[in-house]
Formats: structure tokens, sequence, C-alpha cells
């Protein structure tokens, strides 16, 4: 498997190097050049398989000859080492619960399987120590920090807005030391992340520093996403239509992954990209035009996203045609208000308690159900509720208990580094 830059100004790459690199030279998204199809057969056996079989039949051919199969098979087992629950909350609606990894977040998969995958090509000794540098909205940093801690020859840099992310989500972030270090911005996501493109463009900090990004644009960390749809699948009911599935969006990687497995083979059904105010993919899909707009902040906070990276990702896989994307994608906006209304609504008639992220792509469902009274759908349970105790606990009326996984975390003290939206702020650190 090659992988060609979205911008068609650098050479394709195998795996390994778009994974060490993170970006191309021209500073265009890898992307790549086939999408395979599931094997044969797999679709079939999908049901009765392992977590750890599936995730090696999916990614086996987009990591090619560059990671052996008994290496891969390992990283793979590791990568998904925890449940991924689909759970009935509503009649129609189920929610694929992504938070039971040591984060406590979905992007824990990704993050397992790159820094496992790093940490193959640093034992090789053909890879220099490399920085990973990364900007999160929440949960990004810490699955990076969770899944990079104590890996020789990889330093991790975090950005992360200052005052954007829950109590919880800093925790993670800044507490565990060793190579993993925060630097706190006094700016939005968006900022954090023209910070990273800027390092990464800028051939001088190239030289001091071997810079990778674990963002969703790494492949690394965007193709294993695959597997959540895979997961879901293995638990829908085999005599049941086609789920219409839901998605949390804010850089837009886990739609534009579940999208992937849909193109290659898994018998998926319509798409919602499930947005809050921040909303210029749900403008694109109405007018046929893209504008990057400032971040908004909201209660889900992980999709205050206003230039989302991969929604790039998603034009090319439908050939930039318009028409193609609306036939198996739709996009919803969804309020604070609603959102708080979901949260409420859902808490008091069912006993489930969503989070404000899982809260979004509930409503953006409802809605769409609203239109289409026969679909069955699923939504994609992002985060644990106790990442988000200032929205969630005065809606219950109740403390949320702090699960064995974070708890940990607490009494540590938090260190990070505070740091302008200034880029000669950023390269001076990192030239130091």
């Amino acid at each position: 498997m090659k992988y060609y830059s979205l911008r068609h100004q650098s050479p394709p790459v195998d795996f390994r190097t778009a994974t060490i690199t993170g970006q191309a030279p021209d500073g265009g998204l890898y992307f790549p050049e086939t999408i395979p199809k599931f094997p044969p057969g797999l679709r079939r056996e999908l049901r009765s398989l392992s977590k750890a079989t599936v995730a090696l039949n999916v990614m086996r051919p987009y990591v090619g000859a560059t990671i052996p199969d008994s290496d891969l098979q390992r990283i793979c087992a590791e990568a998904v080492d925890f449940e991924f629950p689909l759970v009935p909350v509503e009649a129609g609606v189920s929610a694929l619960e992504l938070f039971h990894g040591p984060t406590l977040a979905f992007k824990d998969v990704g993050a397992r399987f790159m820094s496992r995958c790093l940490g193959y090509f640093a034992q090789r000794g053909d890879t220099p120590a490399v920085t990973v540098l990364v900007a999160t909205s929440g949960d990004t940093g810490g699955a990076v920090a969770s899944g990079f801690l104590g890996v020789s020859g990889v330093e991790v840099v975090i950005l992360y807005p200052s005052g954007k992310v829950s109590p919880v989500q800093e925790q993670q972030l800044t507490t565990l030391g060793q190579n993993i270090t925060a630097l706190e911005v006094s700016g939005t996501f968006d900022d954090c992340q023209a910070l990273v493109k800027q390092a990464f463009q800028d051939p001088e900090l190239s030289q001091r520093r071997f810079l990778t990004s674990a963002n969703s644009i790494n492949v690394a960390r965007w193709l294993p996403q695959q597997l959540y749809y895979c997961f879901a699948w293995q638990q829908w009911p085999a005599d049941a239509p086609a789920p219409v599935i839901s998605v949390p969006s804010g850089n837009f990687g886990n739609l534009c992954a579940g999208l992937l497995a849909q193109a290659s083979g898994l018998p998926l059904g319509h798409f919602i990209a499930a947005c809050n105010a921040n909303e210029p993919v749900p403008a694109y899909l109405r007018t046929g035009t893209f504008t990057p707009r400032a971040a908004v902040p909201t209660f889900s906070n992980a999709m205050d996203v206003g230039n989302p990276s991969n929604f790039v990702r998603i034009l090319e896989l439908f050939d930039n045609d318009l028409t193609k994307m609306r036939a198996a994608l739709s996009a919803d906006t969804v309020s604070d208000e609603d959102t708080v209304a979901a949260i409420r609504a859902v808490w008091e008639s069912e006993r489930y308690l969503l989070e404000p992220h899982g809260a979004v792509a509930y409503t953006a469902l409802r809605r769409y159900q609203a239109q289409h009274p026969a679909a069955q759908g699923l939504i994609l349970a992002t985060a644990h509720p106790v990442k988000f105790p200032e929205v969630v606990e005065p809606i219950i009326g109740q403390a949320i208990p702090l699960p064995e996984a974070v708890q940990h975390l607490q009494n540590r003290p938090k260190r990070s580094v505070p740091l302008a939206v200034d880029y000669e702020q950023l390269k001076a650190y990192l030239m130091t």
C-alpha cells in the first residue's frame, strides 16, 4: 500500500514513512492509493471473529510489508484490548460505547495502535528519535499521552486550549510526566492546530527535531477508527436493516473512517455528521461552499473545530462530488440548549446517561428518524460522562462516580507550560 499527498506535490510513500512523518512534505494529508476491499468471507465471518482478528484483517492491507504479521497481530490485539458494547438506549436507538479504554475516550484505539507502530519502527534502529507534536480539543491529548507514555525514543508535546478542556481531560494531559509535556495555549483548538501545522512546515525546526503528528491527520491514528464500525456491526441484529450511524463530528477523522469502512464493504447505512455550533461541513452540504470559520466554544468541546482537517479526506473519498456525498451523508447542527435537553430527556426516561458529544449525535439521529420513521440507528458514544461534570451533573442532580481508570490521576500535580498564540514562542520551546 502506498499513500499520496492530497496536495499532489510530494511522492507516494509506504505506511512506515506516512506514520513517521505524519504529513507529506507539501503539507498535505496522506491518503491510500487504493481502498482495499474486505477479504473474501470476512463480512460473512465477522460476527464470529475476535476483535483482535478483525483488527488484523482490516489493518493488514494498509500496513503492507512495513510490519510483519506476527508483530502486527500483537499491535492490533493491544490496541483493542477492552470492550466496545452496543447498548440499547431506547426504541430505535443504540449507543456504541467507545469509552471503556484507559482514557475513557474513543481515541484510545488510534493512539494505542500508532504508539505501538512507532515503537516497532524505533526498535528496528532505522528511525530517528521522534517528537510527537499534537493539538487537542480534549480527548486526543489524553489518549496520546497514555498511549505513548514511556515509549523509548519518542517525546510527546501536546498543545491544548487553556480553560477549554474538562478537569479530567486536563488531568490526563498534565499529570503523567516522563516523556509527556503539555503546552497550555491561551487560545482555541484551532489556534493550537494552526501552531502545530506551522511547526511541521518550518524547515529550520525540522533540522533540529524529527516531528510527527498523532492527530487523526496521521494515517496510523486515523485508519484504526474503522474498527469501531466493525465492532458495531458484529453486535447489530443480523436480520435488521443496515444501521443509520450518527457520528459526533469535530475534526471529522472518525466519520471519515466509517465512510472508508463502508467503501471497503462493511454493510452500513446512511451516515450523519452530528455537529455543534461549529458547522462548516453542514453548511457545505447545504450550499456546496466550504468556508472555514473561527471555532465557537460549546458544551461538546472536542467538536469545537472551525476548520476540520479530515474533511479533505472525505472530499477525496467522494471524488469531490457533492451529489455522491449527499447520497451517503447528511449533517445536522445541534445547539447547547438542545444538547442539554437530550441529556435530561434520555436520563429521565431511560436512565441512560449521555455526555454532550453523544447527546449531539442522539439529537441528530432522532431528527433524521423523524423524517425517516423506519430507520434504526446507532450513535457513537465517544467519551465517558465523567469528563464533562460541569454540564452533566447539574442536569441529573448528582455527582458522576469517578471510574477506576482515572482515579490514579487524582491529587497528582498539574504540570503545564503556558504558551501564547505565537508561533515564535512554540518554535523557541521546540528548538531548545
